[in-house]
């Protein structure tokens, strides 16, 4: 039932307060007659003759009133003023009332009689200020509590305009609009009208820019991979009753005006949202878009969000025509949310809930804050946003500090969708070197993990991967086929990402070669059917450290399989100085080899064909050197011309080195010979007096004693008596 129906049978509830078009009045004054209030500076008067009584300051404004009034309607003013005890006027300070002097001036007008106008940026804090000051229906039946929690309940909660006005004005309220329920009942009527059929839907909204088109799109606010709508220009203005009913609503009608909330209560919406069954895509539709408001330091310059300023709407499409779900005074919808939270009061003061709109004015703690919200948002399902929404999301995070759980989660989630990346989203600033290449290895680790778990339960395959364009295909012969297929797609278009990381990297001469080598060996070989992009990085590296050792650059080039490489490739590593010599030759036979078994190929394919048209039988020929050199390209014999001397060249220095060596050969044993008799001359020099004695006592125990007579025979040979030899000496 809408608000306007009750006003117009004239009195709504008791006490005589009456409605009309948004407007309070009561037909009861009290004993203080008014014609209204005045301000005069910082204070404010009641237009009467009678003296002031009651002094009230609240901030920087101050309330000169009487007490009668106020103590009929306030139970809180009842028993201050009571507390009190002070000669008049009596002083009240009550800096803590939600809503500040403005809602405190709007009940004030109420208590007098004074008409006070309801509406969508007010009531909240008329309502919160109502509370504060026990205005309830004890006091009086047709309170302002009773009023103010009306025209919440069948005036806001029914407007999708008033509701977000509503919710947006709650920012300076907590917890007051938090305990008042104000915040939930906001939260669940723009979910219920945002999970609405878009063609039925019939209120204002404000719609996307023209000019936002997808080749403009900032860091942040790019469509989903799934979720692609039709973009004209008809699209753009809001359905009224004036319209034309056929003109189509785009499902994404409701991401501007939810997109200036604070992002508390932007994720009170967007989980009202969720638990109501909206589909995943159009929720990470809605974050992205949200991120490319409210982060504005990681917005491109010139990005079309950038356009929505505070005070001005020429940039950005408003909604035309009326609210047909009712608003809060009943007029047509002027402009879009952003127009309406930017506009001037009467009196001249500007509305305070606009200092800070999507992007603008938010601190680096604030920032921090979003981001770490819509992390926690962003629902599980793989694709609902995109790979480089969350590694820009990852380099605020990291940019702002963010809690490392929240972090590992990201990483995980890129890690999840690491083939759909972009080699600008990589190259992310480190702090000891010039990109965080420790990062990159963390998201490739991630996603190595993932696919194995996606290889082993088939059950866990993302909807991305696992849909079959042909619905009449069982898909319980084929799942695994395409599985692995898809997975091995994905591994490649990572190597060749992971490739042309490493080139641009490769240039930074901080960047450790155990960390390039860990990140070039961290995919399996079947994922490089081609080591092209490989040899380019190790090439750029090579060139960007020059004072590598011999050692260093045999290391490097181990993670490069010399028969992936193309011809064009191999005709560069073999020109190539920087290489060890040893992986030239490799290059330069896996060349060779190449070339025989295509020349082979050729030649076996022409005398199949010949021999099929002969219907004889085949039988292959294999060519000598002279046919294979004369089939040969120009090109390859210019080619082979240049390896052939550079084999022949390497070939003399070899023969060469073998020669030195066999002379140091000679040479060494050379010297080892004269070491050894240089060593027996000493031994014998020093042992010659010990040989002697040796000698000596053997000579004794072995003579013949002489005759006693000392004659010896003339003629006659006597032969020496021996003593026979004892057991103990050998025989031999």
């Amino acid at each position: 039932m809408m608000w306007e129906s009750e006003s117009d049978s004239g009195v709504v509830g008791g006490g005589g307060r009456e409605y009309d078009g948004g407007v309070l009045s009561t037909n009861k004054h009290g004993s203080v007659k008014t014609d209204g209030f005045e301000l005069r500076g910082q204070s404010w008067f009641v237009s009467t003759d009678i003296s002031s009584d009651l002094l009230v300051k609240i901030c920087d404004m101050n309330f000169h009133l009487h007490k009668y009034p106020l103590l009929s309607r306030s139970g809180k003013m009842n028993r201050l003023i009571y507390e009190s005890r002070e000669p008049d006027p009596t002083i009240l300070i009550l800096d803590d009332l939600p809503g500040g002097p403005e809602a405190f001036e709007l009940a004030s007008k109420f208590c007098y009689g004074v008409p006070v106008d309801l509406t969508a940026t007010n009531i909240s804090g008329l309502r919160c200020a109502a509370e504060y000051l026990e205005m309830t229906e004890d006091l009086e039946e047709g309170n302002l509590i009773f009023k103010t929690e009306a025209f919440l309940s069948y005036v806001v909660l029914s407007s999708w305009r008033d509701s977000i006005l509503v919710l947006k004005s709650c920012e300076k309220l907590s917890p007051w609009a938090e305990n008042l329920q104000i915040v939930r009942r906001c939260s669940e009527s723009i979910a219920w009208k945002a999970c609405s059929n878009p063609k039925g839907i019939r209120w204002a909204y404000t719609g996307k820019s023209p000019s936002q088109s997808p080749k403009n799109t900032n860091n942040f606010t790019s469509s989903s991979p799934r979720w692609n709508e039709t973009k004209d220009s008809s699209l753009y203005c809001s359905p009224s009753r004036n319209n034309n009913n056929n003109q189509p609503v785009p499902p994404d009608w409701w991401f501007e005006d939810v997109s200036i909330l604070r992002i508390d209560h932007f994720v009170r919406v967007i989980t009202a949202i969720k638990v109501k069954g909206m589909r995943f895509e159009l929720l990470g539709a809605v974050i992205m878009h949200y991120a490319g408001k409210w982060l504005p330091g990681q917005i491109k310059e010139g990005s079309p969000a950038t356009s929505t300023t505070i005070g001005g709407g020429d940039d950005m499409s408003v909604s035309c025509g009326s609210n047909s779900s009712g608003g809060s005074s009943g007029n047509d919808w002027k402009g879009g949310l952003h127009m309406v939270l930017s506009s001037t009061k009467p009196n001249g003061h500007h509305q305070d809930s606009t200092t800070s709109l999507a992007g603008h004015g938010t601190s680096p703690k604030e920032q921090r804050m979003i981001v770490e919200s819509l992390i926690s948002i962003i629902p599980p399902q793989r694709d609902s946003v995109t790979c480089s929404f969350l590694l820009r999301l990852l380099r605020s995070a990291n940019t702002l500090k963010v809690a490392p759980a929240l972090i590992t989660e990201l990483e995980k989630r890129v890690g999840m969708q690491f083939e759909q990346a972009t080699l600008q989203d990589l190259l992310i600033k480190g702090e000891t070197m010039q990109y965080d290449v420790d990062l990159v290895q963390r998201l490739l680790e991630h996603f190595l993990v993932q696919e194995q778990m996606e290889g082993s339960s088939p059950s866990r395959m993302s909807p991305s991967r696992g849909m079959h364009a042909d619905a009449g295909v069982p898909r319980g012969n084929s799942i695994s086929g395409n599985n692995n297929s898809n997975s091995q797609n994905a591994k490649m278009r990572v190597a060749r990402l992971v490739d042309s990381y490493l080139t641009e990297v490769a240039r930074d001469r901080n960047l450790p070669l155990t960390k390039f080598q860990v990140l070039a060996e961290a995919l399996p070989e079947s994922a490089r059917t081609c080591d092209d992009g490989l040899y380019r990085a190790i090439d750029s590296y090579l060139k960007a450290h020059p004072t590598l050792s011999e050692h260093e650059r045999k290391r490097l080039c181990r993670v490069m399989d010399c028969q992936k490489l193309s011809m064009d490739a191999c005709m560069h590593a073999a020109q190539n100085e920087r290489l060890p010599l040893r992986v030239v030759v490799q290059v330069l036979f896996s060349e060779q080899v190449k070339i025989s078994n295509a020349l082979a190929n050729t030649s076996l394919k022409e005398s199949t064909t010949l021999g099929e048209a002969m219907s004889t039988t085949y039988q292959p020929m294999i060519p000598n050197r002279k046919t294979l050199i004369e089939a040969t390209p120009q090109s390859f014999q210019e080619g082979w011309a240049a390896a052939k001397k550079d084999i022949n060249t390497l070939k003399f220095e070899i023969e060469t080195v073998k020669t030195k060596y066999v002379e140091l050969q000679n040479e060494m044993e050379a010297m080892q010979r004269q070491f050894e008799k240089t060593g027996k001359v000493k031994t014998s020099s020093s042992s010659a007096w010990t040989s002697g004695w040796k000698k000596l006592s053997k000579l004794t125990k072995t003579s013949v004693p002489e005759s006693p007579g000392g004659e010896q025979a003339g003629g006659v040979d006597h032969q020496p008596v021996r003593k026979p030899r004892r057991w103990r000496n050998s025989i031999s």
